[in-house]
């Protein structure tokens, strides 16, 4: 518990220091100027911000993921006979994915039947696969779940998320300063008495501008899953890809809350359902509708 603290505290520190030092290097000037608001500053304040962090963590995805799932990474050359085929699964399927460097592939140990996918790039990429998964499901299952990874992977949606993700913080900071600098009175009145104002006028347009956001992203996370599961078909075989889908849906009840780190969330190939308007907030489709979705698929 207390590595994990002091790995997501370093990141933050990291992510400021990186980010102040890319500010002076653009030479970016305060955006609130005494004659008022200088836009132009604004943007570049909010685009380095909202993208930057971003691209940091999709820099470090891999490592965030070992360190908060604590995915023990196979060896190549292991001479464990279960470690050995899940390697070659994965690699055999991402050659046929037409991948020129094969995954980093590990495990985690959960009772939860899981696995997710991660890395800044194509060529840079992890699979992880939880113990629980593995006990769980026969060949033909698991197989199915590395084809689904595989497919993220391919599609590039490590990085299409982090870039959306990047995009709506950005937009989140700056409609958010532009509105409270109006709201606030500071368009019109220039007093410092109008400064706590706009930090709370710009506190609470940035919560409801970063729910709207998340509303996107998180519909975007669900059409990936559909097409990744799509993929998995392809790759293992249709009736395999539904019969996975069946199996995390039995095991729906195993949750291991030392995994269930939000971060990582979107990365999984399955969570808990939410109900009524939450579910314009999950990360992935209900497993009903996923496997509906297959079904009806020619």
């Amino acid at each position: 518990m207390f590595k994990r603290i002091f790995y997501f505290i370093a990141l933050n520190f990291l992510v400021v220091i990186m980010i102040s030092i890319v500010l002076n290097i653009l030479n970016v000037r305060p955006y609130l100027e005494a004659n008022g608001m200088n836009y132009t500053s604004l943007l570049i304040f909010c685009l380095v911000w909202g993208m930057g962090g971003a691209f940091i963590s999709l820099a470090l995805s891999r490592k965030i993921a070992k360190w908060m799932m604590g995915v023990q990474l196979i060896d190549p050359h292991t001479r464990n006979p279960e470690e050995a085929k899940l390697l070659e699964t994965v690699h055999a399927l991402a050659r046929a994915s037409h991948l020129t460097v094969m995954p980093e592939v590990g495990l985690f140990r959960s009772n939860e039947p899981n696995a997710f996918a991660t890395g800044p790039s194509r060529n840079r990429s992890l699979v992880a696969v939880s113990t629980g998964l593995l006990n769980r499901m026969n060949e033909s299952e698991v197989k199915a779940v590395l084809g689904h990874e595989i497919s993220h992977i391919v599609n590039g949606d490590m990085v299409t998320m982090i870039l959306l993700q990047g995009v709506v913080n950005a937009f989140v900071m700056f409609l958010a300063r532009v509105l409270a600098y109006f709201f606030s009175g500071m368009g019109r009145n220039r007093e410092s008495s109008s400064g706590g104002s706009f930090i709370l006028f710009t506190f609470l347009f940035e919560i409801v501008f970063m729910i709207l956001g998340s509303l996107l992203i998180c519909a975007y996370s669900r059409h990936r899953e559909f097409r990744a599961d799509a993929g998995g078909a392809h790759l293992a075989g249709r009736e395999n890809m539904i019969g996975a889908l069946k199996s995390l849906q039995r095991a729906q009840e195993v949750h291991d809350p030392r995994v269930d780190n939000p971060a990582m969330a979107a990365f999984k190939i399955s969570h808990p359902s939410k109900h009524g308007l939450l579910r314009l907030f999950a990360t992935h489709p209900p497993l009903g509708e996923r496997i509906a979705r297959l079904q009806k698929a020619v």
